[in-house]
């Protein structure tokens, strides 16, 4: 075993592979871009096919090979069961699947690991079922897990060897001209399918609306694209907010709403021209709220939002409050309406968005993030991929990405959820280590990380209760009691890869 600098043991060959987590940014140095296999189009031939069957055998997809797919349906997806049910009736085997994320809606995914179709993972999360059944070990090489950034960063470097990319396409020409503001699956920015379009050596557009050429605006264009094929649907508009974005009336998310808006507009960063990304969840879109208050009090406007949009951003903008929006991906219709119709809603790529290897990320221009968590111990490392029982559940995002880039990053969460202690003396799995966390917020007050000094000094007579995070955590102790140790396998189901590719933490199966 090799011990990593948040304490975490990552088996010897593992270690050897990827290298182990030092600090967040020694890893980021210079590198080979990587190159792709581009087969010309002559005047006169069509991409346009007549079935996914007869797409997957122009792609030449054999045993072994790299497949990649997009999460912007969420909920709402049919493109992957789509492609591997394909896919195994064609009798193709052994294939590693890279999608961006998997939800709910991808159980069948379990069976094609089952039968042997599916041989390696990596995304950036796993959700109910899936993640379950990789707990369980039923795969024989573990899953890697990558934040966004970080998958943009292997995807840009070469780790990441995307042989094909089946890309669900809401509205297409022919030609494979991609935009994902009109048809009938309306998903908004396509901002993690265009990385895979840019490096995978082929591409399929799969659209189920066709549209006269040139299909403008162009999210993707026709230089990226070999084969264009039309289905009756590619998912559901409806399921692409599945879960996504609600607004709370909780009184304890409320509360917790309303100590980070506090400590947002009471820190150095509030002041004319500052950017911000919130998370979807109840609590971070109510420091929205809570924050357009603040700017229409204190006459400041926002340069620029940033991230996963919502409604609660383009209402924002609509009010004059934020400048710009900066976009990756949509949690609902209205973003994806407004991204649209607005020129300054703008849609960029993963690489755009947070890959540390790259020229510039937009994460790095970040004032302040909010983020929220599963699990945060007193080093104030934060879990936000296994649960309490040690299941993966959940997904890196774009958690390490924002908390590192941002000037003041703060992770929101209830003290206890359920009966479970949520500040622990030692989280489950670090996906975000604590020296990028600044601030954590409960219902009952909030922690400073003792490396901020100048937000210790800042926050010194802030009307909100301080704590130590061992203060915090033995106020949820008191409550549910010390948690028992989860009893892991000897089998290692899931590598997490820090955002520079380097080894975090390592998931056993339980």
């Amino acid at each position: 075993m090799v011990k990593n600098n948040v304490g975490k043991e990552i088996p010897k060959e593992f270690a050897d592979q990827y290298g182990v987590f030092d600090e967040q940014f020694s890893n980021v140095k210079p590198f080979e871009e990587a190159s792709r296999k581009i087969n010309p189009v002559k005047p006169g031939d069509e991409k346009l096919l007549g079935s996914l069957r007869e797409a997957i055998e122009k792609t030449g997809l054999e045993d072994g090979m790299t497949i990649s797919f997009h999460h912007h349906f969420r909920e709402g997806d049919y493109v992957i069961n789509m492609v591997l049910d394909e896919i195994a009736k064609m009798g193709i085997k052994d294939i590693s699947i890279a999608p961006s994320s998997l939800a709910n809606v991808h159980e069948p995914v379990i069976d094609h690991i089952k039968n042997g179709v599916i041989t390696n993972i990596t995304s950036s999360g796993l959700r109910d079922k899936i993640g379950a059944a990789i707990s369980e070990g039923i795969m024989e090489n573990p899953v890697v897990i990558r934040s966004h950034g970080g998958r943009a960063r292997a995807i840009a470097s070469g780790d990441i060897k995307i042989d094909v990319a089946f890309l669900g396409a809401p509205s297409s020409d022919a030609y494979g001209n991609i935009n994902g503001t009109k048809g009938k699956a309306n998903c908004g920015s396509l901002g993690y399918a265009m990385i895979d379009a840019k490096y995978a050596d082929q591409v399929v557009a799969i659209t189920d609306s066709l549209m006269p050429y040139p299909n403008a605006p162009i999210s993707i264009p026709q230089t990226d694209v070999d084969f264009v094929v039309e289905v009756d649907e590619i998912g559901d508009p409806e399921g692409i907010a599945s879960g996504a974005t609600r607004f709370t009336q909780d009184p304890k998310e409320l509360l917790i709403a309303e100590y980070a808006a506090e400590v947002i507009t009471n820190s150095p960063y509030f002041k004319e021209g500052w950017s911000f990304q919130t998370g979807t969840g109840g609590a971070a879109l109510a420091v929205s709220r809570y924050l357009r208050r603040a700017m229409i009090d204190k006459d400041i406007t926002a340069s620029f939002a940033l991230g996963g949009i919502t409604n609660a951003m383009v209402e924002l903008h609509k009010e004059g409050l934020v400048d710009k929006i900066i976009d990756v991906q949509d949690f609902d219709k209205n973003s994806a309406i407004s991204l649209g119709e607005n020129e300054n809603h703008y849609e960029i790529d993963a690489e755009f968005y947070a890959s540390p290897f790259s020229k510039s990320s937009a994460i790095n221009q970040l004032d302040v993030c909010i983020l929220s968590a599963l699990e945060i111990d007193t080093d104030y490392n934060v879990n936000v991929l296994t649960g309490s029982d040690g299941v993966i559940r959940g997904a890196s995002g774009g958690h390490s990405d924002t908390s590192a880039a941002s000037k003041l990053s703060l992770v929101i969460s209830p003290l206890i959820r359920g009966r479970i202690a949520t500040v622990v003396d030692e989280v489950n799995t670090v996906v975000t280590p604590g020296d990028s966390v600044d601030v954590v917020v409960t219902e009952v007050g909030i922690s400073i990380n003792p490396n901020r000094e100048d937000l210790i000094e800042a926050f010194k007579d802030l009307d909100v209760p301080q704590f130590t995070m061992d203060e915090l955590r033995d106020q949820a102790y008191e409550v549910v009691g010390q948690p028992k140790a989860i009893e892991y396998g000897e089998k290692p189901v899931a590598l997490v890869e820090y955002r520079d590719g380097t080894l975090i933490d390592v998931v056993n199966n339980v």
